[in-house]
């Protein structure tokens, strides 16, 4: 069994999608947080914000290894 998020916009609509991807896409993370902090600020982000910090300190880690190997300094 694989962790998934369940995202929900204002309208009701859901997305469930394996974290993994944004961990893989470092890019579409930025875009989610960014859009989870505007809704944390609304008030409309009722449930969840604990998953997406450690959502994002996983994607930034694995981010930073990426440079780290790039760069050789693994």
């Amino acid at each position: 069994m694989s962790p998934r998020l369940l995202l929900r916009d204002a309208f009701g609509d859901r997305l469930e999608i394996d974290p993994q991807v944004f961990v893989a896409n470092p890019d579409l993370w930025l875009r989610v947080d960014q859009g989870a902090r505007k809704a944390a600020t609304a008030g409309t982000l009722t449930c969840g914000s604990t998953a997406l910090s450690r959502l994002g300190e996983q994607v930034e880690r694995e981010n930073a290894l990426g440079v780290f190997k790039a760069s050789g300094l693994e």
